[in-house]
């Protein structure tokens, strides 16, 4: 039999969880398949890789051999593809802009300048609640620039091999029907509003977990939360069903009223990501950047209670 790659990953999913049924369950195998496979590499590679009993497996000094160059060739090769695939969907110069992002205030904005300063070239966008999603998008050279969030000062995904840059720090403000009593505050305890039901959007970062605990901190535990699509979550605040959570550039919306909380409990960092080896980063880093700084301070603009707030709270707003 000659060795493969899928025989490395096997040897090192095996070392890696410890025994054979976990492994089996790691690589979606049935263990009998997985239990012949290692019999078939460790005839061609000559001898025992791991001693097997009832605690588990364990890798024998051939198996050490192997797992080292394992630990090597897997990543190189893994990254080979990751190169390939990129250079595959790269241009030479920025004929075209390619843009991710999450649900966020941002990317029309951004698509608007771009379009704007570059007539001749397509602009074309892709989003996804999954911020995991859009910067893997961004490995495979997929896409060229991603706008996401990331709750508090989390950190944004693959920052090992993607450049993120801070463009805003937001507090999360609170949406409000223009009716609700409370609606004609300057600020609001998060407290006050502990009898609501909620509405925020989805995502895969640790909001929802950071709100739980902010509210527990203001001594109550939220009735119910909505997690919904942007439209949505508006429309539940404009009927008073909920109030919701929302990024403090949110736009002027019929119906709705944003407020800070008080303490600001909650913020958002807005983050302008690239691959700082695609043909789009040494072509257009700089400028896409710029854009997007100018894209948000209109968004900030716009936003009558978030421009009132910004000058007391100097440590939130444009990243310098």
């Amino acid at each position: 039999m000659e060795l493969e790659l899928r025989h490395l990953r096997t040897v090192r999913a095996i070392a890696d969880t410890g025994s054979l049924t976990k492994a089996a369950t790691a690589l979606g195998l049935a263990q009998p398949a997985l239990s012949a496979q290692l019999r078939r590499i460790e005839k061609a590679l000559g001898g025992p890789l791991f001693d097997r009993d009832h605690t588990g497996a364990r890798a024998t000094p051939l198996g050490e051999l192997v797992l080292e160059r394992a630990r090597v060739v897997l990543p190189a090769v893994s990254e080979l593809q990751e190169e390939a695939v990129r250079f595959a969907n790269a241009t030479g110069s920025m004929e075209r802009f390619r843009l991710g992002g999450t649900h966020g205030p941002l990317l029309g904005g951004l698509v608007d300048r771009l379009a704007a300063a570059h007539p001749a070239a397509p602009v074309s966008t892709y989003t996804s609640w999954s911020v995991a999603e859009i910067a893997s998008q961004l490995v495979d050279g997929r896409l060229d620039f991603a706008l996401i969030g990331t709750c508090g000062e989390s950190a944004p995904p693959e920052t090992d091999r993607l450049e993120w840059q801070v463009i805003g720090v937001d507090p999360v403000f609170v949406m409000l029907p223009e009716t609700h009593p409370l609606a004609g505050r300057d600020e609001l305890g998060l407290s006050e509003l502990a009898d609501e039901c909620w509405a925020d959007v989805p995502g895969d970062g640790c909001f929802a977990d950071c709100f739980v605990a902010a509210c527990a901190r203001a001594g109550f535990r939220p009735v119910s939360v909505y997690e919904t699509d942007t439209s949505s979550v508006v429309h539940l605040v404009q009927v008073g069903r909920a109030v919701g959570l929302c990024r403090a550039t949110f736009p002027p919306t019929p119906g709705v009223v944003t407020r800070p909380v008080a303490g600001a409990p909650l913020s958002w960092r807005h983050l302008l990501g690239w691959h700082p080896r695609s043909a789009a980063a040494s072509a257009a880093a700089g400028a896409v950047s710029g854009h997007t700084r100018a894209a948000y301070a209109q968004a900030v603009e716009r936003s009558e209670s978030y421009t009132r707030w910004l000058a007391a709270h100097p440590g939130f707003g444009a990243a310098v």
